[in-house]
């Protein structure tokens, strides 16, 4: 956990019933965060460029966190799942509104991509790192208690460029090209988990003006993540070994289509490098109790991919 010093922040029991509004209230935390507010009686709003359906009692507010001017009405708190890099645009005005916490969600990928090969991943780290530290800034001025969220890989709502992904391929081709033993351990992250610890924290003094790294309840190799993924489809594990040049080919080719274009050779790479993560600031500071990786077959997700 890191954590720095400020100002007064407010009370616990000011935010027990608070109004909140989250940003990527369309995306895979957003869809379990948003009941889990309601029930917890919090006046919610969200932002979106479409409202989805089944989310009731919120507030939609159609727009793009994107676009520049975005402004929203007066609310307590502001969960941002959308990408962080929008975040230090829209704090002025959300704390000029009175905005009192702010809860967002970063990645551990800013430390494994900041040693990256690949020049777009180095900058995706320099500009984690720049965000996260404006938001410190800006909250600090307004004495406004942060907290930031690190996932590991997130899974769950069919909605996510990983597990979803490797189960697409799995039941178009059978199989899955590996590059070497694929050892490199990981921790998949249940989306819901990410949801539960945005409840957890919201109006938990331990939890101000704090990051946190936030992996899943398991540690397990790339190839048996996968293995996992293949037996969640009904299919027995087939694999592929491929050489890191043939990798580099097929990630080039990938990398042209629009919604991939972050795909590249360094992905291959990381099959076999440990991206292991330590979470016991979280489960001491707001006793976060992730699930261990699970993952159901494409149809049975709640948000269809």
């Amino acid at each position: 956990m890191e954590s720095v010093e400020q100002g007064s922040v407010a009370r616990p029991a000011e935010l027990q019933a608070a109004r909140v509004m989250v940003t990527g209230a369309t995306g895979q935390i957003g869809h379990f965060l948003l009941p889990r507010l309601v029930r917890d009686g919090h006046a919610v709003h969200a932002i979106s460029r479409r409202r989805r359906d089944g989310a009731d009692k919120v507030h939609w507010l159609l727009g793009d966190v994107a676009a520049t001017g975005m402004s929203w009405p007066a609310v307590d708190v502001l969960i941002h799942a959308a990408p962080l890099r929008f975040l230090p645009a829209l704090l002025p005005d959300f704390l000029a509104k009175g905005g009192r916490r702010v809860i967002c969600f970063g990645t551990t990928s800013r430390y494994s991509k900041a040693a990256s090969g690949e020049a777009k991943e180095q900058a995706f780290a320099a500009e984690q790192i720049a965000a996260e530290s404006k938001l410190a800034e800006l909250c600090a001025a307004a004495q406004a208690p942060w907290t930031v969220f690190r996932p590991t890989l997130i899974y769950g709502a069919g909605l996510d460029r990983n597990v979803t992904v490797i189960a697409r391929l799995i039941r178009r081709f059978g199989v899955f090209p590996l590059f070497g033993a694929a050892a490199g351990k990981r921790q998949p992250v249940h989306a819901d988990d990410l949801a539960a610890a945005c409840v957890a924290a919201l109006s938990t003094p331990a939890t101000f003006n704090a990051a946190y790294d936030l992996a899943g309840g398991e540690t397990l190799t790339y190839r048996a993540m996968v293995e996992r993924i293949f037996d969640a489809e009904g299919r027995t594990p087939r694999f592929i070994p491929v050489p890191l040049t043939a990798f580099r080919a097929a990630m080039w080719c990938v990398s042209r289509i629009p919604r991939f274009r972050d795909f590249n050779a360094e992905m291959a790479r990381r099959m076999n490098e440990d991206l292991v993560f330590d979470s016991g600031d979280a489960v001491r500071d707001f006793g976060y109790a992730p699930r261990k990786f699970a993952p159901q077959p494409l149809g049975r997700y709640p948000v269809t991919p």
